[in-house]
C-alpha cells in the first residue's frame, strides 16, 4: 500500500487534499516552495485497531476522543514508508512543520481554518507523535461544531502535510483581494519570525495596502521600524498576484522570507460572499492645496460639518449675487452641497467641484488658471477633465442675456465693493457685539438661537470676503500678466515687491504688538524668564507689578483673543483658553533681545515697495497709456489684497463665536451626562449638537457616537497619510487613493519654490512640526509644512520663511510680504529635505532655496 502520496508524479491534486493538492499545482507552475511530503489517510486506517474505529463513533459522540488517540500509533508499515520519507526530506534531520490537507479544506466555500492542529519546527524524530495529533483534531468538539454549522457530513481523516520549515526573518499572509470591501488591492499582513502568530492573533502585524499598479498606498506599522521594506512589500504583493492570477480567483496566500528568499507555503481561495460588492467606478479628484493652511492635520465632525455647510451657503449666495440664474442654481446644488471632502481624518478641497462652480460663471477658461494660482494647486486640471466640467456654449437669446447680465453684475459690485464691505463690518459687529459674551448662564436653547442667528446674518451674507476674494484672484492675475508681459519678470519678484508694506494689514499687526510687549519687560530680567518658565498662575500674579505690560496683554488678546494655532478648528483652544502661548512666546522674545540686543528696525518692506514701482515705472517709460493700466491694476490689487486678510481676521472672530457656543453647549451635555467629556463634543455633527437640543436628534446616545468617532480617528493616526492630492473612483470612503503624482525625495543641494516675499537671507534653519512649545532663535530661519495665523508668534523672531504648501496669496505669503520676511512656498518635499541646523540660503524673489555647507553670515 502507498502511504506516502507525494512526492509522486502519478498521484492527483484530489488525492492530496486542499492544502497540499494546491502545493503540487503551484510547485508544477514553477514557484518556489519548501520541500515537503504527504502521508495518506490510509496510514490512519491501518493504524487504528478494529475495536478501536468501532468505538470511534461512540467516542465522538461522547467527547471521548482524547481516550482513543491517547492508545493509537501508526502502523508499523505506515511508519517505515514515514521514516525512510523523512531521511529523505531532511537528510541533516532539519525541522519540519506537520499540518492537514483534508480533501475539504482550503476549498472557495470553505478553509477550515483554524479547525485541525499544526504543529512547527517539529524533529523529524518526533513527526510519528505529530501525525496523531493532527488525526485528533479532525474529531475535536471545534471541528465538528464547524462542520454542522456549514452543513457538512461527518468527519474525515485528513492527509498529512509535512513540510520542510523555513527559518523566517520575516512573515505573514497576503489577499490578493481586499476581502471585505471587495477593493482590487492586495492587502499584505507581516510580522517578524514566524507567521503562526500572526494567523493565532497572538501579535498585531504590519498592514500594507498595495494597489494594482503597485504603489503602496497605505501602511499601518506597529513598531518604529517597518517589518518589511518596499521591495519585500511589492515582491510579496506580486507574489500573490501571480497566485492569483495561476488559479484564475482571488487567493489568500501564507509566505516567509529566509535570508532574502521568499517562499510560497500555502495559497487558498477566499471564501467570499456570494454576491460581490457591486463595482462603482465614478471619478473624484481631492486636492488639500491651500486649504492644509487653514486645516492642516486631522479635523474632527463638528469642524468639518461647520465648514461644509459654510462654503456650500457662501459659495452659492456667491453665484446668486453674481446674477447666475435660478435653474442652473438648482442644476449645480450638489456641487454647492460637496465642495469639501474628508479623508481619513484630513480636509480635502473636491476639485471637480470648484471647477464646476466656475464653469457656471463667465470667463471659465481664463478665470481657472487664476483660481489654480489663489487655492495654490500644484497642477492644472487636465484638459480632458476640463472639457468636462467646461459649460456649453451659449446657445439661444435667453443665455446670451444672462451672460450679459452676469458681466454687467460683477461690474457693478465691483464698483459698490467699499459699501458691501462697510456693510459687512456693521452687520458683524451687530451680530458678535463688542465684547466677548458670557454663555454660562444662557439657556440651551438661547445658545442654539444665537448659532442659527449667526448663520443667519453672517454665514448665509458672506458677500463681501467673496466678492473681494473673486476680484483679489481677477486683478492679481493680471498684475502677474503684466509684470511679465511688460516688465520682463519672469520669476515674479518685481510683483511681490510691488505687494510689499502695502500697510493696513490687521495680521501683521501681532508681531508688532510682541514686540512691544517685548521692548516693555526687557528691564526685568526675572519678570521676562518667569514668562518663559512660569505657571499661567504666577504670571497673573505677578502681572499688576507690570502696568505697561499688563496693559498691552490684555489688549492684545480683546483684540486677538480668539487667534490660535490652526485657528479654524473649532476644537482647538484660543488664546482666551490658553494665554500662556502668548506669554511664553513674549517672554522667550524678551530674552533673545536682552542676550542679543538689535538695532531698530528699518521699514524694510515699504523700502522694497517703492524700488520696485520705481523700477516699474522705467520699463513702461514713453508708453503713458501702459503706466495707466499699470498703475490702477497695482492700486486695485494693494488694496484687494489688503482687504482679503483683513476679512479672514473677521473670519476668525465669527468662527470663534461659533466655538464658543459649541463648546458652552458641550458642559450642558456632559453635566447631563449625555458626553463624559465636554470637548467630546466636537467629535459630533452640527446638527447632532443642534438637534439634541431642539429634539430632532436622531439619537440621544452622543456618548456612542463620540467612542466610535474616537476610534476611528485612533485608526487614522496610525494609517500612512494621504498625499497632498489624489483621485478615487467609486465610494471615496472605501475607494483606493490614486496618486496624480507621486511625491519625490529630493537628495541635492537645491529646491525650488513660490517666491512670496522678495529678499535674501541666509542661516540655519529650526523645522517646526508642532508650533505649541516652539522656540526660535533670532537668526533662525523657519521652516514647517503649513503655517496658519496663529503661527506670528514665531515670525516675530524667524529670519526667514520657508513652507511646503502655500499659495502667493495666502497668509502666509501676505503676511510676510508686510514684515519685510523673505519667503517661499509651496516647496514640495521641503520638511523631509531639511533638518534643524541646515544652512541654507533662501531666495524669496527667485523662490530659490540652496543647502550651505559651511556657516556663512546672514545677509536680509
Amino acid at each position: 500500500m502507498n502511504y506516502i502520496l507525494f512526492p509522486n508524479a502519478s498521484v492527483t491534486p484530489a488525492e492530496l487534499g486542499g492544502k497540499a493538492g494546491a502545493l503540487h499545482r503551484l510547485r508544477q507552475g514553477g514557484f518556489n516552495i519548501p520541500s515537503w511530503l504527504v502521508l495518506s489517510p490510509q496510514a490512519f486506517s491501518v493504524s487504528l485497531a478494529e475495536s478501536q474505529q468501532t468505538n470511534l463513533k461512540t467516542a465522538t459522540q461522547h467527547g471521548q476522543v482524547a481516550e482513543i488517540f491517547r492508545q493509537v500509533r501508526l502502523d508499523s508499515h505506515a511508519h517505515n514508508a514515514l521514516c525512510s520519507a523523512l531521511r529523505e526530506l531532511c537528510p541533516q534531520n532539519e525541522l519540519v512543520a506537520v499540518r492537514s490537507s483534508g480533501i475539504e479544506e482550503d476549498s472557495a466555500s470553505h478553509s477550515f481554518a483554524g479547525q485541525f492542529q499544526s504543529y512547527l519546527s517539529v524533529q523529524p524524530s518526533d513527526v510519528p507523535e505529530k501525525v496523531v495529533g493532527v488525526w485528533q483534531s479532525a474529531f475535536s468538539e471545534q471541528n465538528l461544531a464547524y462542520r454542522r454549522e456549514h452543513g457538512l457530513d461527518s468527519a474525515q481523516v485528513p492527509a498529512v502535510l509535512i513540510q520542510r520549515m523555513v527559518h523566517a526573518e520575516t512573515a505573514g499572509v497576503a489577499f490578493s483581494t481586499d476581502p471585505v470591501s471587495g477593493q482590487d488591492d492586495v492587502l499584505v499582513s507581516a510580522v517578524v519570525g514566524l507567521g503562526d502568530r500572526l494567523v493565532s492573533g497572538k501579535v498585531s502585524a504590519d498592514t500594507y495596502r498595495v494597489t494594482r499598479s503597485g504603489q503602496v498606498s497605505e501602511s499601518v506599522r506597529v513598531a518604529s521600524q517597518p517589518v518589511l521594506t518596499e521591495a519585500q512589500i511589492q515582491a510579496v504583493a506580486q507574489l500573490t498576484r501571480q497566485v492569483e492570477a495561476f488559479f484564475g480567483c482571488p487567493q489568500d496566500v501564507e509566505w516567509a522570507i529566509e535570508s532574502g528568499t521568499l517562499y510560497l507555503l500555502q495559497a487558498r481561495p477566499i471564501t467570499t460572499p456570494t454576491h460581490p460588492p457591486f463595482q462603482e467606478h465614478f471619478f473624484n479628484l481631492w486636492d488639500n492645496s491651500n486649504i492644509a493652511e487653514s486645516y492642516p492635520g486631522y479635523t474632527l465632525p463638528l469642524t468639518f460639518s461647520f465648514a461644509r455647510r459654510a462654503y456650500a451657503e457662501v459659495y452659492r449666495q456667491f453665484c446668486r449675487i453674481l446674477g447666475v440664474p435660478q435653474q442652473r442654481m438648482l442644476e449645480n446644488a450638489n456641487t454647492f452641497r460637496c465642495m469639501l471632502g474628508l479623508r481619513q481624518g484630513r480636509m480635502y478641497y473636491n476639485l471637480l467641484n470648484w471647477y464646476r462652480v466656475l464653469a457656471i460663471l463667465p470667463g471659465y477658461q481664463l478665470n481657472r488658471h487664476f483660481m489654480e494660482q489663489m487655492m495654490g494647486v500644484k497642477q492644472s486640471l487636465p484638459e480632458a477633465t476640463a472639457r468636462q466640467v467646461r459649460p456649453a456654449p451659449i446657445a439661444g437669446w435667453l443665455d446670451a442675456l444672462h451672460f450679459v447680465r452676469t458681466i454687467f453684475g460683477l461690474i457693478i459690485h465691483y464698483g459698490l465693493l467699499e459699501t458691501h464691505i462697510r456693510q459687512f463690518y456693521a452687520r458683524l459687529s451687530a451680530t458678535l457685539g463688542t465684547q466677548r459674551p458670557d454663555l454660562r448662564n444662557w439657556q440651551s436653547d438661547q445658545l442654539v438661537a444665537d448659532y442659527r442667528h449667526l448663520e443667519g446674518q453672517l454665514l448665509a451674507r458672506w458677500d463681501a470676503p467673496l466678492l473681494n476674494d473673486f476680484f483679489t484672484m481677477i486683478f492679481y492675475g493680471l498684475l502677474k500678466s503684466l509684470t511679465q508681459k511688460w516688465c520682463s519678470d519672469s520669476q515674479g519678484s518685481l510683483r511681490n515687491s510691488l505687494l510689499a508694506g502695502c500697510g493696513g494689514v490687521i495680521s501683521a499687526e501681532p508681531a508688532r504688538l510682541i514686540r512691544q510687549m517685548a521692548d516693555s519687560v526687557t528691564g526685568d530680567a526675572d519678570f521676562a524668564e518667569m514668562l518663559c518658565t512660569g505657571t499661567l498662575a504666577e504670571i497673573l500674579i505677578a502681572l499688576p507689578a507690570q502696568p505697561s505690560f499688563e496693559q498691552r496683554y490684555f489688549a492684545y488678546l480683546e483684540k486677538f483673543g480668539d487667534r490660535c494655532l490652526e485657528e479654524l478648528k473649532l476644537e482647538n483652544p484660543t488664546l482666551h483658553e490658553v494665554p500662556l502661548v502668548l506669554l511664553r512666546a513674549v517672554g522667550h522674545f524678551a530674552r533673545q533681545k536682552r542676550l542679543s540686543p538689535t538695532p531698530a528696525e528699518e521699514n524694510v518692506p515699504l523700502t522694497l515697495a517703492t524700488e520696485a514701482e520705481a523700477q516699474a515705472q522705467r520699463q513702461l517709460a514713453g508708453d503713458p497709456l501702459r503706466q495707466l493700466v499699470f498703475n490702477w491694476v497695482l492700486r486695485n490689487t494693494r488694496r484687494l489684497v489688503r482687504n482679503r486678510e483683513n476679512l479672514r481676521f473677521e473670519r476668525t472672530r465669527v468662527f470663534g463665536r461659533a466655538r464658543l457656543i459649541m463648546l458652552e453647549l458641550g458642559r450642558r451635555f456632559h453635566s447631563a451626562r449625555l458626553l463624559q467629556d465636554a470637548r467630546d463634543v466636537f467629535y459630533l455633527e452640527v446638527e447632532e449638537v443642534l438637534g439634541t437640543v431642539e429634539g430632532t436628534a436622531t439619537t440621544a446616545d452622543l456618548q456612542g457616537l463620540v467612542r466610535i468617532r474616537q476610534a476611528e480617528y485612533a485608526r487614522y493616526r496610525t494609517q500612512t497619510t494621504l498625499p497632498d492630492r489624489f483621485e478615487t473612483r467609486g465610494l471615496p470612503s472605501i475607494a483606493q487613493a490614486s496618486v496624480v503624482s507621486p511625491s519625490t525625495q529630493h537628495k541635492g543641494e537645491t529646491l525650488a519654490g513660490l517666491g512670496c516675499s522678495p529678499g535674501r537671507v541666509r542661516g540655519q534653519v529650526r523645522v517646526i512640526r508642532e508650533p505649541r512649545n516652539a522656540v526660535l532663535q533670532a537668526g533662525e530661519i523657519l521652516v514647517a509644512d503649513h503655517t496658519d495665523p496663529g503661527w506670528i508668534l514665531l515670525f516675530a523672531t524667524a529670519a526667514g520663511l520657508l513652507v511646503e504648501h502655500g499659495s502667493p496669496l495666502s497668509h502666509v505669503a501676505i503676511v510676510s510680504r508686510e514684515m519685510g520676511l523673505p519667503c517661499v512656498v509651496a516647496v514640495p518635499g521641503l520638511t523631509d529635505w531639511l533638518s534643524d541646523g541646515d544652512w541654507v540660503e533662501l531666495d524669496g524673489a527667485s523662490g530659490i532655496i540652496q543647502k550651505l555647507g559651511e556657516h556663512t553670515d546672514y545677509v536680509h
